[in-house]
């Protein structure tokens, strides 16, 4: 029976362990998932959230900057954008037909020097800028000199990008003045080498080589780059996935499923049921 001394309980200590380490692991989780802000221009997002990634399959040094037409997450790290977020809708797509491409590629001076791209980065390296969001849907002169910052570029195959890269965003453009009414697209570049390391298995079950660089600044290239389409009317998704490289053809979009299997990132958090979403036919 207790008296005025305290009961020496061994069942209190170690479930105070217990909770402890629960209370360690959450945070750990926590800390590993990213939700970015960008207060700015919610509006580029599907319900307003910007898709939520976990940091150990990304690389680091990440920068939130909002544009008029899209949104950038950018590594510090790769010297390029983690993901561009846009939304597009048949208004704005009408203006951008009737403007003329032009503008020119420059280094962002929001970031700082030692986590931006430079442009003798990409002269004679054998890479094109890529776009993430394309000028092609720019509606405005603002939006359009906007879209050839570097921030918004990857290094890409040329024939990937003024081949099967560019049917695909004029598909997306296509498919915007079909249906009448706005989607939402997330376009990125992928890096295997980062989910390597942080412990996914390669889909090909071959060695991963090392990130390749370019320039001065070594600026990452990436493996692949993805596009994926969100219709929350007819409540579809689907995703645009090539190999970076000049041989690489045209292939049938994959779902949001394969997608994350590929990528498991939170790209559309405001969803409750990603599994209720079709597919493009």
């Amino acid at each position: 029976m207790c008296r005025r001394t305290p009961c020496k309980d061994p069942i209190v200590p170690k479930l105070f362990a217990v909770l402890l380490s629960a209370a360690t692991a959450h945070c750990l989780w926590a800390q590993s998932l990213h939700q970015p802000k960008f207060s700015a221009c919610r509006a580029h997002f599907a319900g307003g959230e910007p898709p939520r990634i976990d940091l150990s399959l990304m690389p680091g040094r990440l920068r939130e900057l909002c544009f008029e037409a899209f949104a950038v997450l950018h590594s510090g790290q790769s010297k390029t954008p983690v993901w561009v977020a846009q939304r597009l809708d048949p208004e704005e797509l009408a203006k951008a037909q009737q403007l003329p491409r032009s503008g020119r590629f420059y280094p962002e001076a929001r970031l700082p020097a030692a986590e931006r791209a430079s442009l003798e980065d990409y002269h004679g390296s054998g890479w094109d800028r890529g776009h993430m969001a394309p000028a092609g849907d720019m509606a405005s002169d603002t939006a359009m000199a906007q879209s050839f910052s570097l921030a918004n570029m990857v290094p890409q195959a040329p024939e990937l990008n003024r081949g099967v890269w560019a049917d695909y965003e004029k598909s997306t453009r296509r498919y915007v003045r079909r249906v009448g009414h706005a989607v939402y697209v997330i376009t990125g570049p992928v890096y295997r080498q980062v989910s390597v390391q942080a412990g996914m298995k390669p889909a090909t079950g071959q060695d991963v080589p090392a990130v390749s660089r370019i320039g001065p600044s070594s600026v990452w290239v990436p493996d692949a780059v993805f596009k994926l389409v969100y219709d929350p009317i007819q409540e579809r998704a689907w995703a645009y996935w090539s190999e970076n490289r000049n041989d690489t053809k045209a292939a049938a979009p994959i779902s949001l499923q394969q997608l994350r299997q590929r990528l498991p990132h939170q790209w559309l958090p405001h969803l409750k049921r990603e599994d209720q979403l079709k597919s493009i036919d």
